[in-house]
């Protein structure tokens, strides 16, 4: 039977986020080892399965072993250690010490997963594990495809929303992860992400190659580093009860290229913290993943852009969040960007509206590398979408897009390379409502518009869709004032924080200068 699984997460995550309202744990305390009991619950169901397929395969005086479990990629359990042995615990038994082992048992038999999984129970109350236990064990037995994986992914999601800006700093919203991977199609080869959080990226790759009908594990190799040792260990238990595997390292990657990726990889991801200050330039100063120089500005955007760049071999693509400032920055920012567009490396840029993000409002742009476009005629091209307008409202603070919207935009970057687009999602009203009966490319006003190098040096070589898209037709029928002074509103927030921006770093910028003298 396939169960319904939006009901399942949340119902799940409502029982769950009870249990903790009534405790005395903060979020930051209570998420981590709840996502723990989501994996091991997911570890039992699949061992419990494959128990089922290996009896009767052992043979005389063969015993079935942890080998066989491994052989059929399952996570071997001790008898300890599942979940099933753990639900059955008696009232009076130390159940937080009795996961804390659990996890423990799995990292002895599992060497891939030593020091990832959480070890904190003994925190808990008893009466709270106990709950909670019963809670996972609710997930019926017969789930099929990635259920586990969406379990843990929408409580990652409503983590990261609880726990403010902290959580923007692992999880990427999984509207914007899908377009980027709709855009840049992983179908095969080497992925890498430098700021992988908790590995939404590769989640949604493997994700886009099962749709296709292919075994994401044998079309794609995942690599991942990631500054904060946590969220290693949750991106690690995300790949796994997504049945993944990746080479995922702690380190900073300003200072660290762990997997030395220049040239390397097929494809890069990323959705980077924007507007750091303070990176020690002085250490990347002979470093060969910055071939168009450093940003002389105390912003670490074009820092991370020429990360990404410099990851991509000859054919490589990359997809990318990034402030909308950087977009039009000046001075040596500006430089390094003329630098990548005239080496023909930006393929397309898509505008994102505000309210997207769980921790803040502000919009953003996705940046989209191509190194194959050089050999083609899209080589002195960029394709701009403006994709402010197109949403949906989940609740008063946050919009997403729906899988059509998602294939959407995603076609129109399939249309400009000359590629067939896909109607998996039914996307093709939007696009027959854009692009007439028989779609094919065209600019459309105040959606997408493909502009020359030219073009874009006359606009002081800005990658801001917003200059070169312009803005729809609309007729009287068409207006709604309630509508257009939200977006109104939106505007001038976004405008006003771009304002506070440029005043920090114009204020700042005079210190500095105030100090040489």
């Amino acid at each position: 039977m396939n169960h319904n699984g939006n009901q399942i997460e949340a119902r799940l995550w409502a029982a769950a986020d009870e249990l903790r309202a009534n405790s005395k744990l903060k979020s930051s305390e209570y998420s981590v080892p709840v996502l723990g009991l989501v994996f091991l619950r997911y570890a039992d169901h699949k061992f419990q399965t494959a128990a089922m397929e290996l009896t009767g395969t052992g043979g005389g005086r063969r015993k079935i072993g942890p080998a066989d479990y491994q052989a059929r990629g399952v996570l071997y359990l001790p008898e300890a250690a599942r979940f099933s042995a753990l639900i059955k615990l008696p009232e009076g038994s130390n159940i937080g010490a009795a996961i804390n082992d659990a996890m423990r048992a799995i990292e002895a038999d599992n060497p891939d997963l030593k020091g990832v999984l959480p070890k904190t129970y003994n925190r808990f109350e008893n009466a709270l594990l106990k709950e909670l236990l019963k809670t996972m064990n609710s997930v019926p037995m017969d789930i099929e495809g990635d259920a586990f994986g969406k379990i843990y992914e929408y409580f990652l999601g409503h983590f990261a929303m609880s726990e403010g800006q902290k959580g923007g700093e692992f999880f990427t919203p999984t509207a914007i992860v899908q377009l980027i991977v709709g855009i840049i199609e992983p179908f095969h080869g080497r992925i890498f992400d430098p700021a992988c959080g908790s590995g939404g990226m590769f989640v949604q790759s493997a994700r886009f190659v099962e749709e296709r009908k292919k075994n994401p594990g044998a079309e794609l190799s995942i690599y991942g580093q990631e500054r904060v040792a946590e969220t290693v260990r949750l991106n690690k238990m995300n790949l796994a009860v997504h049945g993944l595997a990746g080479d995922i390292r702690q380190g900073n990657s300003y200072y660290e290229d762990l997997h030395r990726s220049t040239g390397k990889f097929d494809f890069v991801m990323a959705n980077p913290p924007f507007n750091v200050n303070r990176v020690d330039k002085d250490r990347l100063k002979d470093d060969p993943r910055f071939p168009f120089g450093l940003p002389r500005t105390d912003n670490a955007n074009y820092i991370w852009i020429q990360l990404f760049h410099s990851a991509l071999s000859d054919t490589g693509r990359g997809g990318f969040v990034m402030a909308n400032s950087a977009s039009d920055a000046r001075g040596s920012e500006l430089d390094i960007r003329k630098q990548l567009i005239e080496a023909h490396a930006v393929d397309v840029m898509v505008a994102v509206g505000s309210n997207f993000f769980y921790t803040v409002t502000l919009p953003c742009t996705l940046w989209f590398f191509d190194n194959s476009k050089r050999k083609t005629d899209r080589a002195d091209k960029v394709l701009f979408i403006d994709a402010r307008h197109l949403y949906r409202q989940i609740d008063r603070a946050h919009r997403d897009w729906t899988p059509a919207q998602i294939e959407f935009l995603a076609n129109i970057a399939r249309f400009y390379r000359g590629e067939e687009p896909e109607n998996l999602h039914g996307s093709f009203e939007l696009l027959t409502e854009n692009f007439g009966k028989k779609p094919k490319y065209a600019d459309v006003a105040g959606l997408c518009k493909v502009a020359t190098l030219n073009e874009i040096e006359s606009q002081g070589w800005s990658l801001n869709p917003g200059r070169y898209v312009g803005v729809a037709d609309r007729t009287e029928d068409d207006f709604d004032f309630n509508e257009r002074l939200g977006e109104l509103n939106e505007e001038l927030e976004v405008l006003n924080v771009e304002a506070r921006e440029l005043e920090e770093r114009i204020a700042e910028n005079v210190v500095k200068l105030l100090e040489k003298e």
